[in-house]
């Protein structure tokens, strides 16, 4: 049984109360938190996630749950074992010299030693302020992020990383509905998110999809029992001036369960028992990851207008190619439209001479997925299999546009392969 979130709410106003660390703002840099506990809201209703793997996680909720009923011979053996199984957990070891003192005085803050440098305590009770949350203030298990208009059918999960909570939430595609199936602790950058810049220690904030899997003997004991790099810098990045390279999901070195909220260098990082349980869900090249400071929860049907509105633009846009009326098929891409080097003149002149030198044009699009770009909500990514035939050139492949929304209708401002 979980506990309850009355009673871990009162922990965490113990936590936010002891808590003069800098936490991330929502302009992705650093911010202290208020000195007095918030009003929470009620744990999310809905079914709860089943998952099979192990949650120390929730364990150590358990702890915090029995310390504030006052059963310290409870919270005692739980911890122990606990500790037993993850003796690197240096979050529970904090917990533990509470739960000590909390046997001879009431606590009037978490991790009341003077062994340990402030930098260290206060990492460390930001790690249970956001780990608390999860369980106090948690994402709405019957909703699901507003940016995903439609996953395709070779997208059988979706990863949602939402930075502000520390938290990434898997998503099962369920016939074409986005389900929660599990979710994760995570750290972020050291300075935050919105990455700009090469070296500026920030996590990113877009639409990306998992490249690869680098095993563990090829890798630094940094980066712990896996690495996934995500497509960072993608197709918006570049346009945006956007710098840097090397973002991962990974685990943690081997002497360290578990980094605190902000200590990575932008990547997304995780347990290393968590990512071995998040790689089950991972489709090297197909898995979306949608990073955001703060997602929209919405129910699944409230993104059916948006929806079927670009599915009816994308459509269009492949029968105007078909069509081989040039001017009408130009009619669906943004004056600041972006292919490569190409701007529209260029495109423009180069399919005015194609479209002149066909007789006929077929063009198939299947697995289609609309994602709204974090930050950004009048623009959708679209990615796709082409399967183009004329009578002197046939090829299939992977395509990739960015719709943005101009005045009533949208509007194509980027496009390439994917």
């Amino acid at each position: 049984m979980s506990p309850r979130p009355g009673r871990l709410r009162r922990v965490l106003a113990l936590v936010l109360v002891s808590l003069p660390a800098a936490s991330v703002n929502s302009m992705g840099s650093f911010a202290t938190p208020d000195p007095v506990p918030l009003p929470l809201a009620q744990a999310s209703p809905g079914k709860p996630i089943d998952v099979t793997h192990r949650r120390p996680e929730q364990e150590l909720m358990r702890v915090l749950d029995a310390m504030q009923r006052g059963q310290f011979g409870t919270a005692q053996s739980t911890l122990d074992q606990l500790l037993r199984d993850y003796p690197n957990y240096r979050l529970a070891h904090l917990i533990q010299g509470d739960l000590l003192k909390a046997r001879g005085r009431p606590l009037k803050t978490m991790g009341d030693v003077s062994e340990v440098s402030p930098e260290v305590l206060n990492d460390l009770r930001l790690e249970a302020q956001v780990r608390l949350k999860r369980y106090t203030e948690d994402a709405p298990v019957d909703k699901v992020p507003g940016n995903i208009l439609q996953l395709s059918s070779a997208q059988r999960y979706l990863l949602a990383v939402d930075v502000s909570r520390s938290r990434l939430y898997v998503y099962q595609n369920d016939n074409g509905t986005p389900r929660r199936v599990d979710d994760f602790y995570i750290t972020i950058g050291k300075n935050g998110y919105d990455k700009r810049i090469e070296g500026d220690q920030r996590t990113p904030l877009g639409v990306y999809f998992v490249l690869s899997q680098l095993p563990k003997a090829s890798l630094p004991d940094l980066y712990g029992a896996a690495a996934f790099p995500l497509s960072y810098p993608n197709e918006w990045d570049r346009l945006q001036k956007r710098t840097g390279h090397g973002i991962w999901l990974h685990g943690s070195p081997s002497d360290t369960y578990s980094r605190p909220p902000l200590s990575s260098n932008g990547c997304v990082a995780l347990t290393n028992q968590d990512l071995m349980a998040l790689s089950k869900y991972l489709q090297i090249g197909v898995t979306p990851v949608i990073i955001s400071r703060d997602f929209d929860w919405v129910n699944a049907e409230q993104t059916q207008q948006d929806r079927d509105s670009l599915l009816q633009s994308l459509e269009h846009w492949r029968q105007d190619w078909e069509s081989r009326d040039t001017r009408r098929y130009l009619e669906h891409y943004s004056a600041n439209f972006r292919s490569g080097s190409q701007d529209l003149t260029a495109w423009s002149a180069q399919k005015t001479a194609v479209n002149a030198s066909k007789k006929w044009i077929k063009v198939g699009l299947s697995n289609v997925s609309l994602f709204r770009y974090p930050d950004n909500p009048d623009m959708v990514v679209a990615t796709f299999e082409q399967d183009y035939r004329s009578d002197n050139l046939s090829s299939k492949g992977g395509k990739r546009q960015y719709w943005q929304r101009e005045g009533s209708g949208w509007k194509i401002i980027y496009e390439d392969v994917s």
